[in-house]
């Protein structure tokens, strides 16, 4: 079946349309036709080359489609079926899934960009291999995907919507819910407002954290922030940060208890990530959420760890399970519990996808959706 796609040939360059040989669903292998897929700071990671992977690579990992064929050995799908995608697809054998900690298996292929049986899905008009970012590369008409990756969500879903579970929310409220378990009336501070920032609000909101205060750098998404949950906004070049947060958080008659419950990281810098345990009080938690571009090191004074009890939590896809998951945060957004329309920027065509990077760089808007069946 031939695909039309969006495919990075050089890092740094951008990407060109092409048609590609997408391999048939044999096994476990599931064919989607995608209806919607975001654009996330990973995609431009890859494309400006601040992390490794394997080129040419049609990019693109937050989508959702409609299953249009599955391999002899599928059990849980059939064609017809609305689906959003997993980037993390399991194996479902190793110790960790076996332990149900499918965020941290082992086996998966799918941080390879290749299926379980070490192929490309993807060809080009050649016949050479053309990678799919972690295994989905949703910048296409189509992908073909383990059953793993592919988890059924109600028709109804909007496909952005559905998209954006597939990555974004699932890694933002899951950080919340899952990695840190935020009670009601926990103090939380979230330090970077993009996509997956905006989602960890949407999930303090959720459960009630109090206070909720969000940092960041654009005026515009500390505004937005606002309407997600946030009770407190703080500029990211505001040297007393600590302070300020402490002033907000303290609860106590001498004033000496300051400090945020939790405080997530969502951007992945070394200087944020630095800063993160200041902004936790007395047996706080500081949550890496945020995933760094190849070769960060970020450093954390461990006498401030051991002494006040705080804990550094790393955050892989919120922890998450997503046949589990997904299907919850559906039901979320159906009830009214979690409003994952606010989150929802440009919708644009597959051919604006480099505008939509253009945007991601100067943290301009919301998250872009691109809209895969116009």
């Amino acid at each position: 079946m031939t695909v039309r796609a969006r495919v990075l040939t050089h890092a740094g360059a951008p990407t060109v349309e092409a048609p590609l040989e997408l391999v048939e669903p044999g096994g476990d292998l599931v064919r989607v036709r995608l209806t919607a897929s975001g654009v996330c700071h990973s995609d431009l990671h890859v494309a400006a080359g601040e992390w490794a992977a394997p080129l040419p690579m049609v990019l693109g990992h937050e989508g959702a489609g409609i299953v249009e064929a599955v391999g002899p050995d599928v059990r849980t799908l059939r064609p017809g079926d609305h689906v959003a995608l997993s980037w993390y697809a399991q194996c479902g054998h190793c110790r960790q899934c076996r332990r149900g900690r499918a965020w941290l298996c082992t086996g998966t292929r799918s941080i390879d960009h290749r299926l379980p049986d070490g192929r490309t899905s993807l060809r080009d008009a050649d016949g050479a291999d053309v990678h799919a970012l972690l295994g989905l590369g949703t910048f296409a008409e189509a992908t073909v995907v383990p059953e793993a990756a592919a988890v059924a969500v109600p028709a109804d879903l909007p496909p952005g919507i559905a998209a954006l579970i597939g990555c974004a929310v699932t890694t933002g409220v899951g950080a919340v819910l899952n990695t840190a378990r935020v009670r009601s009336g926990d103090s939380a501070v979230v330090v970077g407002c993009g996509g997956v920032g905006q989602s960890i609000l949407l999930g303090l909101a959720l459960v009630g954290a109090d206070p909720i205060i969000a940092i960041d750098l654009s005026d515009e998404r500390l505004a937005h922030a606002r309407t997600l949950g946030a009770t407190h906004v703080l500029r990211g070049d505001d040297p007393d940060l600590a302070a300020h947060v402490a002033a907000i958080t303290d609860g106590s008659a001498d004033r000496t208890d300051g400090g945020a419950d939790h405080a997530f990281e969502a951007i992945g810098r070394a200087e944020t990530i630095t800063m993160l345990p200041s902004l936790v009080g007395r047996g706080g938690q500081a949550v890496l959420v945020g995933m760094p571009a190849d070769g960060v090191r970020a450093s954390i004074d461990p006498f401030d760890l051991a002494d006040a009890g705080k804990q550094v939590l790393g955050c892989n896809y919120g922890s998450s399970v997503p046949a589990v998951d997904f299907p919850r945060l559906a039901r979320l957004y159906t009830a009214g519990h979690l409003p994952l329309d606010a989150l929802v920027g440009a919708v644009r065509p597959l051919d604006e996808v480099d505008a939509a990077f253009a945007d991601l760089r100067e943290a301009v808007g919301l998250r872009t959706i691109l809209d895969l069946t116009a």
